[in-house]
């Protein structure tokens, strides 16, 4: 009797632990890089989890950073199921971390330099000593600073700020003489100066961590890299303000995480 008994807790046991691991299998965090404020970045990227959500039959749970650093030091730590973010920390989370690759977003990305209409330089040098707006490090905008400028005694003042709209307020406003934006922005704003504009790169990715089963990724990705062929897809495209995806792995993006040497904590 004492060992029905003892069998029957032991099963039941078994059968808690299966429901609770796979309640908790069933939902996967995802982040986006904080180039927005976090309020922000959930309006804009809400649709993108409910998609998934609906798509893969799993809770896709978006979460938000408040500031690079926040986020980076969160995302050493394998703190996020799925990313998307740039280039560089793809492919360090696939170079450190064993983060799949799934899939890109359509084209590629550059960054330009940009000053206020009075303000007329040729080079990032004339900007030593002067303030200039930029998103924080890790950032791509940080990293590339620091390849604008490798001299540690001549460099300009970071102003940080949340995000590129913000960025070329500050220019605006005459609160930087600089700012470091995403290329497509400039045509908005016909005020601004182009500097240079930086080399392009594989526009951001999505990536997932080896917590997320390989039959799970495989949903995400054909989730996302066929949006574009289905009306729901086509509107949480609309809604987040994307041409689509397209695959990619993590040969697309080697090479990019060597620079963030000299980012503190790489």
């Amino acid at each position: 009797m004492a060992k029905q008994i003892i069998k029957r807790f032991f099963l039941a046991a078994l059968f808690l632990t299966g429901l609770t691991t796979s309640a908790f299998a069933d939902t996967y965090t995802f982040v986006v890089q904080p180039f927005l404020p976090s309020a922000e970045t959930k309006k804009a990227y809400t649709p993108m989890a409910d998609y998934l959500s609906k798509q893969t039959g799993h809770d896709i749970k978006l979460v938000t950073s408040p500031n690079f650093l926040a986020y980076w030091q969160t995302m050493k730590k394998g703190g996020y199921d799925l990313v998307l973010d740039a280039a560089h920390l793809t492919d360090y989370r696939a170079n450190k971390m064993n983060y799949r690759v799934l899939a890109k977003v359509l084209d590629v990305v550059s960054l330009s330099l940009v000053t206020g209409e009075d303000v007329f330089v040729f080079e990032p040098g004339e900007l030593v000593g002067k303030r200039i707006a930029s998103l924080a490090s890790p950032s791509r905008g940080a990293v590339v600073l620091e390849e604008f400028f490798p001299n540690p005694i001549r460099q300009p003042v970071i102003v940080e700020v949340t995000n590129a709209q913000d960025a070329v307020k500050s220019v605006l406003e005459g609160k930087a003489s600089g700012a470091i934006i995403p290329s497509p922005l400039v045509g908005g704003f016909p005020q601004l100066n182009v500097v240079t504009t930086t080399d392009q790169w594989p526009h951001i990715a999505l990536s997932a961590s080896s917590r997320v089963p390989a039959d799970v990724a495989k949903k995400i990705q054909d989730a996302m890299i066929n949006a574009s062929k289905t009306p729901a897809g086509q509107k949480m495209l609309e809604d987040i303000n994307l041409p689509g995806f397209e695959l990619a792995d993590a040969a697309r993006y080697k090479g990019y995480e060597k620079t963030l040497k000299g980012v503190w904590g790489y």
